[in-house]
């Protein structure tokens, strides 16, 4: 079988990235231009900063990302995109930058979900085993979901209000962290120990999440303190937070192993670069015998590998997009 190269493109947020994938899962190309220090300045991402941004750097991100193959747009079989979800603004720059590419070299256009992609990064070092469970941990969802085969998609359950991520980034905030909130919600947790009694969300026996009430309720300690002039403990409520927020997502993830009897595991999205959670997570599958896989770190963020790897898949089903394709800023899998 021809072996079979997709252009893939990358642009729902603040990460202008290209890659070049070989059958599904060889990254033969791959460039990442983030705006992360850029968006710190405002405490988070600014959507029309962004947008702008990346109208400005995807002609140099494809530049770049050519000159790390010896390949030319001839030996590339189809150009892959970030369709939903997202900022609309971000994600309308990759899209018609990929239009215009299959235009003009006459390759058929792929759209490709963002979310879906995150879990496809897997592929990028061991192959998908089904039947699977991905656990998707980001700051726009916080899903279960079971998968049989390729593109087998059956939500088990997903965040009834804030995703993780989200709640993480509005916690950061709070605290006076800087963004990105995540990873700086973990190094403070770090130095902190759970002393704060914070409310557990959701104590049901669906696989649905909540944070809402979590974040809502750190913000509130915080602004009661401060008005009663009482310094908080800004690493013990992190390590709280963190705490209950990651317990929310091993006891649903327990809960679903428990029920459905799930040997294959897979994280996928932003909140799978925690450590911190990797090893809660990895403690729970090791309960249940069942193995684990989570992408390199570099894979779990916003990247165009993963588009690839999620293109693939429906380039050999021939399910391709015209030039109608527009921009989604949400978008079931």
């Amino acid at each position: 079988m021809k072996d079979v190269y997709i252009l893939a493109i990358e642009t729902s947020c603040d990460e202008t990235s290209m890659a070049i994938i070989k059958n599904g899962h060889e990254i033969e190309a791959f460039t990442v231009l983030t705006q992360m220090d850029t968006h710190a300045e405002y405490g988070g991402v600014v959507p029309e900063i962004a947008s702008r941004m990346h109208t400005e750097n995807i002609t140099m991100v494809l530049e770049e990302t050519m000159r790390k193959t010896n390949l030319t747009f001839t030996d590339i079989d189809a150009i892959a995109v970030t369709y939903a979800p997202g900022l609309v603004g971000s994600l309308l720059v990759g899209i018609e930058f990929a239009k215009t590419l299959s235009l003009v070299y006459h390759k058929p256009l792929i759209a490709v979900n963002h979310t879906i992609g995150h879990i496809y990064a897997n592929n990028i070092e061991n192959d998908l085993k089904f039947p699977l469970l991905a656990l998707v941990v980001s700051g726009g969802h916080t899903n279960l979901i079971l998968m049989k085969d390729d593109y087998d998609f059956t939500i088990l359950g997903s965040t009834l209000d804030d995703a993780v991520g989200e709640a993480f980034d509005k916690v950061a905030r709070i605290l006076g962290l800087k963004y990105p909130g995540g990873p700086n919600v973990e190094k403070l947790a770090k130095l902190g120990h759970n002393t704060y009694n914070l409310p557990r969300p959701l104590l049901d026996d669906t696989y649905n999440f909540s944070f809402s009430g979590l974040k809502s309720s750190v913000i509130n300690l915080v602004h009661n303190e401060e008005q009663r002039h009482k310094k908080i403990n800004k690493e013990d409520l992190a390590c709280s937070f963190q705490e209950t927020a990651f317990e929310e997502i091993t006891r649903k993830l327990d809960l679903a192993l428990t029920n459905l009897n799930i040997k294959e595991v897979i994280m996928a999205g932003g909140v799978s670069a925690s450590r911190t959670l990797r090893e809660k997570v990895k403690d729970i599958t090791d309960k249940h015998q069942a193995n684990l896989s989570v992408p390199d770190m570099k894979y779990c963020t916003d990247n165009a590998a993963m588009i690839g790897c999620a293109a693939y898949p429906l380039y050999l089903k021939k399910e391709f997009a015209d030039f109608t394709l527009n921009a989604q800023s949400e978008a079931n899998i």
